[in-house]
């Protein structure tokens, strides 16, 4: 990868970038999933009576939660703070994030005439995108910015189910009943997701995550032929702009290899593989990301500190090493254990 005009040349020599590169590092690098949210007390307070999607859109306020962690836990990376369903909302989808329930739809596509409601997204649907970025990049100096997206598959649930589902049973009526409708769905949203993280990467993004948050309900076989081509044409669409691309998805053990193949840099890890099997499973060629299961951190300081510590020895082999968790932080966590914890990785790791 080569330090082309899009590659932020302050960024480009961190601790993060260089892990994702698989480059020799001066520690660890450490940021975590949902980093910025409900679990700091300076969130919830600016969040304070702004819906969540309204706070996606202003660019100041995602500035500053996008920050706040930066600040709290000295992280190695930001992760711009939106929602999956922003690029949906931009385009005209009618749908809102409900609290306590999360999107919800409010005309599902079933049928072929409802594909008509995914036009192409352009930079001008989401230019509060590109503001808040601008200013993040201006703040954060050295500190890199991933941007993300959700990927074909999961947005395509929430689309077809109209909100969050635990069985999946009309998408995947969909994908099984209706294999052609089902492909053209998960290629519109290729595209529109492709357009959204280049949104991102051209303001400044210096890295990109697809977060494939329910590709864990699918088996190898179903995930190869109904939804690696969707998330391949993804990051594809973003190859050549010189940033890592970052692939994660819960529950996804099985899946780790085609996660790779899909076309990421570094794959994300869930908590319920060790990284060392994870690596065999991906192959050479992709470094990891992950994977402390994030319910450890409501344990004593010596608990937490065991099990990375577990992490971290499972990693040692591995050709680079991103210290996430294996899901997001959870609303409840302390703040001082999560910045105690990168505290323990960079020192623990301090080459």
């Amino acid at each position: 990868m080569s330090a082309n005009q899009t590659q932020p040349s302050a960024t480009y020599d961190s601790a993060f970038l260089k892990a994702c590169r698989r480059e020799p590092v001066p520690h660890t690098p450490v940021w975590f999933m949902r980093q910025a949210g409900r679990s700091l007390p300076e969130y919830r307070k600016v969040r304070e009576g702004i819906p969540m999607l309204e706070s996606c859109m202003r660019p100041e306020l995602v500035t500053e939660i996008t920050l706040q962690p930066v600040r709290r836990h000295g992280v190695d990376a930001a992760i711009y703070f939106s929602d999956i369903v922003v690029p949906l909302k931009a385009i005209g989808i009618d749908l809102d994030i409900k609290p306590g329930v999360g999107p919800v739809v409010e005309r599902p596509i079933r049928t072929r005439a409802d594909l008509a409601q995914l036009r192409d997204l352009t930079p001008e649907d989401v230019s509060y995108v590109t503001e808040a970025i601008g200013l993040l990049t201006r703040e954060l100096g050295s500190t890199p910015l991933i941007g993300f997206a959700g990927a074909p598959f999961t947005l395509a649930s929430y689309l077809v189910e109209g909100g969050p589902s635990r069985t999946y049973e009309n998408a995947k009526a969909m994908m099984y009943g209706d294999p052609e409708l089902w492909a053209d769905l998960l290629d519109r949203l290729a595209d529109i997701t492709a357009a959204f993280l280049k949104v991102q990467i051209e303001a400044g993004a210096s890295a990109v995550q697809l977060f494939d948050s329910w590709a864990g309900a699918l088996a190898p076989v179903d995930y190869r032929r109904s939804v690696l081509p969707a998330s391949a044409k993804v990051f594809q669409a973003v190859a050549d702009h010189g940033v890592p691309r970052i692939h994660f998805g819960v529950g996804t053990g099985e899946l780790l290899g085609l996660m790779g193949e899909a076309g990421a840099d570094v794959v994300g890890v869930d908590w319920r593989v060790p990284l060392d099997e994870a690596a065999r499973r991906v192959g050479p060629g992709k470094a990891l990301q992950g994977n402390l299961d994030p319910t450890v951190l409501f344990a004593s300081t010596a608990a937490v500190e065991a099990k990375t510590r577990e992490v971290l020895d499972s990693a040692a082999g591995l050709e680079g090493h991103v210290f996430n968790l294996g899901h997001g932080v959870m609303p409840a966590t302390d703040p001082d254990a999560l910045t105690r914890l990168v505290d323990y990785v960079h020192t623990r790791t301090a080459r």
